[in-house]
């Protein structure tokens, strides 16, 4: 069913059905679904469109909320998604995570929970940069107890212009690292450096934005701990993000600088059909639902075979910086 404005989410009754059985994982889930209806209020009451909210469950076990906002005044595409899924992993799915987890037994089925929320932001205005968000909290179960055998954080969040504006990246940084420094001061450079590495289209030679933070399978230290860390995190969204927007979102362009801001998305399409680890993983689950999947994808792109930017243009000078990432904070 779907509805014109937020409401309710998923139903809260036979919450042993839709909900982890560990305290962290109903804990998670109660975090992504307040932080899913702070966002989605604030940005519509930036571009004046409602979402689109699409509810929806997985014969599997468990569901999601997805909220879409498209042909907004500010966002071309805007996509908050949250889910809270469980049930069996086959062995295909398994093996997506064997090289990190080497105890797991990938010959066999596994019991798996999930819950994660996940922001992708493509405006209209190119001097606007897309944005992306995802934190999700994972754990493999031992079939008997019920209990977690295998458990860790994981997401990022990080900017993708079209245009390059120095404060702007400064901006960004500087709130992701007060964030994580609020927690352990190694998290910021290691997490940042893991993010330059993680979103880098390795065919194209380049990065496909400017950066943010990355970590995935964290489970080094207490996850109450983590969790506390992954809130400040996800609630760092809005602050590093909004300013941005409304500082150029009513700046003039030209139809030449649309024409490059689709050819960028068409990078952002590539990376994230061939390299992107989530979406295999996503499209290798049971009962995978593909529209929440590939909401990350754009409205409009495009492609253009051999473009390349003027030298010494400012075209030119987004894809220097893609091609040597900086320091920001």
């Amino acid at each position: 069913m779907h509805h014109a404005y937020i409401v309710h989410y998923l139903p809260q009754q036979n919450s042993n059905e839709h909900r982890g059985s560990t305290s962290m994982g109903l804990k998670m889930e109660r975090y992504i679904r307040d932080l899913q209806s702070n966002i989605v209020r604030e940005i519509e009451a930036l571009d004046g469109k409602k979402f689109l909210v699409d509810s929806w469950t997985r014969k599997e076990g468990g569901g999601g909320t997805s909220c879409i906002l498209q042909n907004g005044s500010v966002f071309e595409k805007a996509g908050v998604n949250i889910s809270v899924v469980h049930g069996t992993l086959p062995t295909a799915a398994v093996m997506q995570m064997k090289s990190r987890h080497k105890e797991l037994d990938a010959s066999k089925p596994q019991k798996f929970f999930a819950a994660g929320i996940s922001i992708v932001m493509h405006p209209h205005n190119p001097m606007v940069p897309t944005v992306h968000m995802n934190y999700r909290y994972f754990e493999l179960k031992d079939e008997e107890t019920g209990r977690a055998k295998i458990w860790w954080f994981g997401g990022g969040s990080d900017l993708t212009p079209s245009y390059f504006f120095e404060e702007d990246a400064i901006h960004f940084h500087k709130t992701l690292k007060s964030a994580c420094d609020e927690h352990d001061k190694e998290f910021y450079p290691r997490f940042k450096k893991w993010c330059d590495k993680y979103f880098y289209l390795q065919h194209r030679q380049e990065a496909r934005g400017i950066g943010g933070i990355f970590f995935d399978d964290l489970d080094d230290r207490p996850a109450e701990k983590l969790f506390e860390f992954i809130k400040d995190c996800g609630n760092s969204f809005l602050p590093s993000y909004v300013p941005l927007v409304k500082k150029r979102m009513n700046a003039k362009f030209a139809e030449s600088e649309k024409r490059w801001q689709q050819l960028r998305r068409g990078r952002y399409v590539e990376f994230n059909l061939i390299w992107d680890r989530g979406t295999k993983f996503g499209l290798q689950t049971p009962g995978a639902r593909i529209e929440s999947i590939l909401m990350s994808l754009p409205l409009t792109a495009r492609w253009e075979y051999m473009h390349s930017p003027v030298v010494g243009s400012k075209e030119q000078a987004i894809l220097d910086v893609l091609k040597n990432p900086r320091d920001w904070a």
